[in-house]
């Protein structure tokens, strides 16, 4: 009897398997169909990082642009990236159309970020997220917008004018906590005007393994029983803040008008560290009603080898005291998640800014 696909076993388990990863070429080559047939994935995640990658990084793109380009000539650099993105996103999200109709919603996501050099700019976030929201015009979309300071004023917005929400580079489990509560507010802001709550979804995008990549070189010197443990432990005390909003009382009237948690979904799951587990981030944090979006080696390697087991409410006061641990070591976690936040808006910035400069650069090979 053949083994049962890991992958189809962890979303039975209650836990969503997302794919960080779109290029045309998915799409084309018939991939993207059979990874939803055969492993039942369940969503996608892009980022800049990813379709610089796609768009410069390969051909499969030259074609289009130059059909883009003859139907409106004067187009800026930005605005034929989001024409090239909303034709891969808008594929997608029909090919998961059927897996959004069967969750009744819940899941068959697929997500577009904001222009990343808007992370402090709340108008700009807020007119750009609701042009790319009505431009797609379906309903498993969701626009991903940095958790910044200025994101959870975009957020709060955004949702209570019923934008779906993935809120994206969280680190620390405070500032998870300020995104929960801006959701909580958008949907009361929402509730408040007589609007349905029963269709707007959002996630909250916890990054998980490059805390242990900034924290161990540090622990290496201190504490080295704690290298490769940060991370994780961080992400289950996320859980717990999770649980006891969405279980709150605050939510629970929410919840009687048809609202739905805004899920967790782990992000940034590959081990960056060839000494540690390949599916460390993964394995370590199981748990029902989250999300794992996996990149493509995480996701093989998870069909390959996955074990399926709740493990996210597992040693979770173990977790919490090596977090405790760390103030004794002068370790500043906050400080730590601050820089790795500024540090992530930076490189999508850097990567967006290398798109803009590449489609500049197909545009004059292609004579356009």
């Amino acid at each position: 009897m053949p083994q049962a696909n890991p992958l189809r076993l962890l979303n039975a388990a209650g836990q969503s398997v997302w794919y960080d990863n779109i290029q045309r070429s998915m799409l084309s080559s018939g991939m993207l169909a059979r990874l939803i047939a055969e492993d039942d994935l369940r969503g996608i995640t892009s980022n800049p990082t990813i379709f610089e990658k796609a768009i410069a990084g390969s051909g499969d793109y030259d074609e289009a642009l130059r059909r883009e380009l003859q139907r409106a000539p004067r187009q800026s650099s930005r605005d034929l990236f989001f024409a090239l993105a909303i034709e891969d996103i808008r594929a997608a999200a029909e090919a998961l159309r059927p897996t959004h109709d069967a969750t009744d919603g819940v899941d068959g996501m697929v997500s577009l970020e904001v222009s990343p050099d808007l992370a402090h700019d709340v108008g700009g976030t807020v007119r750009e997220a609701r042009e790319l929201f009505a431009r797609l015009a379906l309903p498993n979309i969701m626009i991903k917008v940095p958790g910044t300071v200025s994101g959870l004023r975009a957020v709060e917005r955004l949702i209570a004018e019923g934008v779906n929400v993935n809120v994206t580079l969280l680190f620390s489990v405070e500032r998870y906590v300020a995104v929960a509560e801006a959701y909580l507010r958008g949907l009361e802001q929402r509730r408040a005007q007589g609007l349905p709550l029963e269709r707007v979804a959002s996630v909250a995008s916890f990054f998980v393994s490059r805390i242990d990549t900034a924290l161990d070189p540090i622990l290496a010197q201190r504490r080295p029983e704690l290298q490769g443990k940060i991370a994780n432990a961080n992400a289950k005390r996320a859980y717990r803040e999770y649980l006891n909003i969405f279980a709150g009382p605050r939510f629970a009237a929410l919840r009687a008008a048809g609202a739905r948690p805004q899920r967790l979904l782990w992000a940034s799951t590959s081990t960056k560290n060839p000494a540690y587990p390949d599916l460390l981030y993964v394995d370590n944090l199981i748990g029902p009603d989250t999300i794992n979006t996996m990149p493509p080696a995480t996701y093989a390697a998870f069909r390959d080898h996955g074990a399926v087991a709740p493990t996210l409410e597992r040693d979770v006061d173990e977790a919490l005291a090596r977090l405790a641990a760390l103030p004794d070591l002068d370790i500043d976690l906050g400080a730590v998640t601050d820089r790795l936040e500024s540090d992530g808006v930076r490189a999508f910035v850097e990567s967006f800014e290398n798109l803009l400069a590449a489609i500049e650069a197909k545009t004059r090979v292609l004579g356009l």
